[in-house]
């Protein structure tokens, strides 16, 4: 199903179009109420008037968190307080947060894009939508929750956490969607397989709405398997609005980006330029109808291409290929760069290991370590370090194919890595905690 088939099946032509009145008015905000822009554009000789259409967009400067940091909390906001509906941010674990303002106008808005990507799900009024996202200053619950409203479902406000609650409720009341962080799923997951009172088959789910960190087709499986759902991919980050700003259809070819309110771009990191169409780079987003805080060209650290062909499900709208991770969550180890998310992909091919991994790199006589923390299935644990070398040593080799590092693999037994409520814990770099003390 198509939520909005009249901007979602836009021709080209006409989008174009529109993106380039969007981007104009836009633009013209920036320089006129924010002064971090106006200096920026100034700085560049840029002026409202040299925006012509969305080809120019490449004219204008780049934002970066530092910068949403640099002008905490609100000196990117473009409206007065009088205008302000509700304040968002992000967890702030290494600094500031990012904070997101939102008006009235920017809350419908919010809305439109996640109902869209409910909307592939079918789902809509007599559905069940549990939002198990976190409540409060994280985008995650609150967006969920204002798109499934708008698809007419019924909101199950259960927030992250207690989950034996989470589950009871989700039989009891007849969960047909689920929207929660993939890894908070397979969570989930385990523990309905631990509670002998509830079965999967029992369960009335029918599709989840996953988002707000990388995973991996592996993981996509594993979620199906486990939970008898359809697992869609939903992409979002604070600095645009929060969940919606592109979503999975049903042939899961690439996530549809809300381009007549977000306009991507593809560059190269290092040189700032942009690529050739299809080529992988850095993601940039360009707001093109926030009110409160329209923010130009944000370099997202997403590593990703675009798609532009047409896709089977008639939406026209462009494609994000699948996130290859973040550039700053990507370990340089012994010189090679590795993303959490390739370790990630290697582990669910064997079938004998749970999704759940914890990397931890450390410098030790100026060399890099490189230790891999795996769980075996509960049929194939042995406590026996003998009877675990013939599981370690087929991941071994295959680790090494792919990101040709040598890792320390130690077997845990299940469910002794950490589970995460919200988005997961997989890295840590004691080479960045040892920099920082000194």
């Amino acid at each position: 199903m198509i939520h909005n088939p009249e901007i979602e099946c836009m021709s080209r032509e006409d989008m174009r179009k529109l993106q380039s009145e969007r981007l104009q008015k836009t633009v013209k905000t920036c320089y006129e109420n924010v002064p971090f822009y106006k200096r920026k554009m100034d700085e560049m000789g840029v002026k409202p008037e040299d925006i012509k259409s969305i080809d120019d967009i490449v004219k204008l400067p780049f934002t970066t968190k530092h910068d949403l940091r640099d002008e905490y909390p609100f000196g990117l906001q473009a409206v007065p307080q009088s205008e302000i509906r509700r304040i968002h941010a992000s967890s702030g674990t290494t600094g500031k947060p990012v904070v997101g303002t939102y008006t009235e106008n920017d809350l419908k808005m919010w809305a439109e894009c996640v109902a869209r990507v409910l909307a592939v799900g079918d789902v809509g009024p007599g559905d069940i939508v549990q939002v198990a996202y976190g409540y409060g200053l994280f985008t995650g619950g609150l967006g969920a929750h204002d798109g499934a409203a708008l698809r007419g479902a019924i909101q199950l406000p259960t927030s992250s956490g207690n989950s034996e609650k989470q589950t009871m409720l989700m039989k009891d009341f007849g969960t047909t969607a689920l929207c929660c962080t993939p890894s908070y799923a397979l969570h989930l997951a385990e523990v309905i397989e631990k509670n002998p009172d509830i079965k999967p088959e029992d369960l009335k789910l029918r599709v989840g709405f996953f988002g707000a960190e990388p995973w991996t087709w592996g993981i996509r499986r594993e979620l199906e398997k486990k939970l008898h759902l359809k697992a869609i991919d939903i992409y979002g980050l604070t600095e645009m609005c929060g969940p919606g700003v592109g979503g999975e259809c049903q042939f899961q070819n690439g996530t549809h980006v809300a381009e007549d309110m977000f306009y991507p771009e593809i560059i190269n990191p290092e040189t700032l330029e942009p690529v050739a169409p299809g080529e992988e780079g850095e993601l940039v987003f360009t707001s093109l109808c926030k009110e409160a805080m329209p923010i130009l060209r944000y370099r997202t650290r997403d590593l990703t291409h675009l798609i532009y062909e047409p896709c089977e499900c008639g939406r026209t709208s462009v494609r994000l290929g699948k996130i290859l991770g973040r550039s700053d969550d990507m370990l340089i180890i012994r010189g090679v760069n590795v993303f959490p998310s390739q370790i990630e992909t290697v582990l669910t091919e064997f079938p004998v290991f749970t999704p759940q991994y914890f990397i931890t790199v450390d410098r030790k006589n100026n060399e890099d370590t490189f230790d891999l923390d795996v769980e075996l299935r509960a049929e194939y644990f042995s406590p026996n370090p003998s009877k675990q070398m013939p599981f370690i040593k087929p991941l071994y080799d295959r680790i090494v194919s792919m990101v040709g590092i040598k890792p320390n693999i130690h077997i845990k037994e299940p469910g002794n890595i950490e589970r995460s409520i919200g988005k997961a814990k997989h890295v840590l770099d004691k080479r960045t905690l040892l920099a920082d003390w000194k």
